[in-house]
């Protein structure tokens, strides 16, 4: 409502496409410039603290991003959430760890049950990517490709990785990053688990 009326205030026109419970898609507009905008109310429960944005004031990690991805992908078939999924396997983090991860999310899913449910999503056509503004083509055999290499890895991943550290990230301090972590690893990283029960108390200032 706040957001609506800072809108209209500023001349913007709000059209409302999709509402559901903790969802509200709209499109504003001003003259002739058009953009989608996506309002979301999520669980408090983090990975990671929110991370200053000069633009937009406070945004999620980009792991907590991945992760939310992933499980909206989950439960809705959209060439965009699969897009960015692929781009999160190449560029974030694996399929195998974020699907390890999210369980920590959603208790309600194993990693096995999550990669299967996701394997049902990647029946995609070119006509589902065209519509997309998208910054290049999607050339869809690669993307199939590219897919198809992350679930092999990802179900090698799910299969060594043992049950009590179900729900977790791995941190490589020699890195300073999340990883995927395999036998040459050797155990040479610290498993980081998510805190419910409202935002995390530090923001990370870079």
């Amino acid at each position: 409502t706040e957001d609506r009326s800072l809108l209209e205030k500023n001349q913007y026109s709000l059209h409302v496409e999709r509402e559901l419970p903790g969802f509200v898609q709209a499109s504003v507009s001003k003259k002739e410039s058009i953009a989608k905008v996506e309002w979301m109310h999520d669980t408090a429960w983090r990975f990671l603290p929110a991370i200053k944005d000069e633009r937009v004031g406070y945004r999620l990690h980009p792991v907590d991003l991945a992760i939310n991805k992933l499980l909206a992908l989950v439960g809705r078939r959209e060439a965009r959430d699969f897009l960015d999924i692929v781009e999160a396997h190449s560029q974030i983090l694996s399929l195998g760890a974020l699907c390890w991860a999210s369980c920590g999310k959603d208790p309600g899913f194993t990693p096995q049950s999550l990669l299967e449910l996701l394997k049902r999503r990647s029946a995609y056509r070119e006509d589902d990517f065209a519509r997309l503004d998208l910054a290049r083509p999607v050339s869809l055999p690669k993307l199939k490709q590219a897919w198809f290499a992350a679930v092999d890895e990802a179900e090698e991943f799910l299969s060594a990785r043992p049950p009590e550290e179900l729900g977790c990230l791995y941190y490589s301090s020699k890195d300073n990053t999340f990883i995927t972590p395999t036998a040459a690893d050797n155990d040479s990283f610290t498993v980081h688990f998510g805190r419910p029960g409202g935002v995390m108390p530090i923001v990370s200032e870079t």
